[in-house]
C-alpha cells in the first residue's frame, strides 16, 4: 500500500524575535497543497532494511533520510521487523515547502497503521518534533497558525478553494543559515491571522515574508519570478519559506506558464479545499 505526502507553503512569514537558545521566534501560516510524494512500505523480504527512490534525486546516505530515521526510530521503541521503503519525490528538496518533513510524517502514519502500534495524532506530533519543527504540522494536514520556532500551532480558518496555485522553483539554492543572516527580528505591522481573513487580492498589501528582503537582494533571479507571476495577472505572490520556490494564486488556468519559466520546476493545481 502506498500513501502521498504532500506539501505546503507559507502565507506570510514573519522572524520576531532571537531567542537566547540561538533560534528564532516565527510567525506564519501553514496551508497543506496537493503536490505530493509517493511513499510505498511493505514488510521486508530479507533481514534488513532497504530504502529505494525515484523522481527528483535525493542526496545524502540512506541512513540520514528523514523516513528512515523515522522508521528507525520506531524500530527501536516497538521492535519493528525489517521494511523495504520505496519513496518517489515530486516535491523539490530546499525549497521552502516541507517535503522531507511530510515524508517523516506519513511514514510515521503508515507504520502506525501497518503494525498496529496504537499511537494517536498527538502521540505521533510528539514524536516528530524531534525530526523537524514543522514535521508535526503534516500529520493533521490543515492550515494553521504556527509560532514558537514554527512548532505551536493553533487552527486557522482560511481557504483557497477554487484558487489556481503555481509553483515556480528556480535552481538556486537558499540555505537557512543564509536566509536568518539577513533578518532584522521584528514583530510584524500586521496581525497575519486577521490579514488572511480578508479577500486574497488584499494580501498584496498586508502579507509578507521577512526572508524575502535579504534573499531577492542575493539573489534577483527569484525576485524576478515574483514579479513576472505578477506580470501574468497573479492576485497575491510569495516566496514560500526561506526559499527558493516562490508560488502565486490566480482566478483561473495560467496557460503555457512553464514556457515562460524553461529552467524551473513548474506545477499548478485548481485548489479543491
Amino acid at each position: 500500500m502506498y500513501v502521498n505526502p504532500c506539501a505546503k507553503i507559507n502565507l506570510g512569514l514573519y522572524v520576531t524575535e532571537r531567542r537566547s537558545d540561538g533560534y528564532h521566534n516565527l510567525k506564519t501560516a501553514f496551508y497543506p497543497i496537493p503536490l505530493c510524494d509517493t511513499l510505498q512500505v511493505d514488510e521486508a523480504r530479507t533481514n534488513t532494511w532497504s530504502l529505494q527512490t525515484a523522481g527528483i534525486a535525493v542526496s545524502g546516505k540512506p541512513e540520514d533520510n528523514l523516513v528512515v530515521r523515522v522508521y528507525l526510530s520506531l524500530k527501536e521503541e516497538f521492535n519493528l521487523p525489517p521494511v523495504d521503503i520505496y519513496l518517489d519525490k515530486h516535491i523539490p528538496s530546499g525549497a521552502g515547502m516541507g517535503g522531507g518533513s511530510s515524508d517523516a510524517a506519513e511514514m510515521m502514519k503508515r507504520l502506525n497503521a501497518m503494525f498496529s502500534l496504537g499511537l494517536t495524532n498527538d502521540d505521533m506530533e510528539r514524536r516528530l518534533a524531534r525530526f523537524g519543527a514543522d514535521c508535526p504540522f503534516f500529520v493533521r494536514h490543515r492550515p494553521v497558525l504556527a509560532t514558537g520556532i514554527g512548532d505551536v500551532f493553533s487552527p486557522l480558518a482560511v481557504s483557497l478553494k477554487g484558487w489556481t496555485l503555481v509553483l515556480v522553483k528556480p535552481s538556486t539554492f537558499v540555505s537557512t543559515k543564509e536566509a536568518y543572516a539577513g533578518v532584522t527580528p521584528a514583530q510584524p505591522a500586521n496581525d497575519l491571522a486577521q490579514a488572511l481573513s480578508e479577500p486574497v487580492e488584499t494580501w498584496r498589501n498586508t502579507v509578507f515574508n521577512d526572508f524575502e528582503k535579504s534573499v531577492f537582494r542575493a539573489h534577483p533571479e527569484i525576485a524576478a519570478i515574483k514579479a513576472t507571476l505578477y506580470d501574468m495577472g497573479a492576485a497575491f505572490s510569495l516566496m514560500s519559506g526561506s526559499g527558493s520556490t516562490v508560488f502565486a494564486l490566480f482566478p483561473h488556468r495560467v496557460e503555457e506558464f512553464r514556457n515562460i519559466f524553461p529552467d524551473c520546476f513548474t506545477w499548478q493545481s485548481l485548489l479543491r479545499e
